[in-house]
């Protein structure tokens, strides 16, 4: 890992909407799911386009529907973390192999996608902190993430557990589960900026 980039991050709003939608359309990947992958029914997922998927993220922008968090070096977004109120993930909340581990209200960190200019700078783990900084000013008291280990055949975009590490958070997995869920339940007070709402 090289040192630490000066990196600012932001919530998306409706006022960093354009800062987005220059983000998706600079990362083909990105873009093909627009990160509806957890947001949508496993049905709905496999129905929708590509241009279906990019109008609903826009929607929940529109509607001031809490959808993630963006990394900046200068003027430029160059990564984003998807942190919301689980409930709001329809699929996540189906997804068996990921059922909520007790009945607390979690917001949950799903998925990632840094820019290759800026991986192994510690842009992850910034992007969690943070996610779960924003997440606190929203009124959550636990966050959540969902790693696997890099190299696994599995969402490989939803993190690594050395990051979740990093940035504080620990493993809460139930004995006899085999997806990894991880927690953080304090406050990272300082690394967001004023705009957070």
């Amino acid at each position: 890992m090289t040192d630490p980039l000066p990196l600012e991050f932001h919530p998306v709003t409706p006022q960093r909407r354009a800062d987005l939608e220059r983000f998706s359309q600079a990362h083909g990947k990105f873009r093909y799911c627009s990160c509806m992958r957890w947001r949508l029914t496993s049905g709905e997922m496999s129905r929708s386009t590509k241009a279906d998927r990019i109008d609903a993220l826009d929607r929940l922008v529109e509607d001031r529907i809490p959808i993630g968090v963006l990394a900046y070096l200068g003027d430029e977004a160059v990564g984003w973390c998807s942190v919301a109120p689980r409930e709001t993930y329809l699929g996540l909340e189906r997804y068996k192999a990921l059922a909520r581990v007790d009945d607390a209200p979690v917001w949950s960190i799903v998925c990632f996608f840094v820019d290759r200019r800026v991986r192994r700078t510690g842009a992850t783990a910034g992007l969690i902190r943070a996610a779960t900084a924003y997440a606190v000013t929203q009124g959550a008291r636990i966050v959540e993430g969902y790693p696997v280990e890099p190299g696994a055949k599995l969402y490989t975009y939803m993190g690594s557990p050395a990051a979740f590490s990093a940035a504080g958070f620990v493993d809460v997995t139930p004995d006899g589960r085999d997806r990894r869920v991880m927690r953080n339940v304090a406050n990272c007070d300082g690394l967001i900026e004023p705009d957070m709402n």
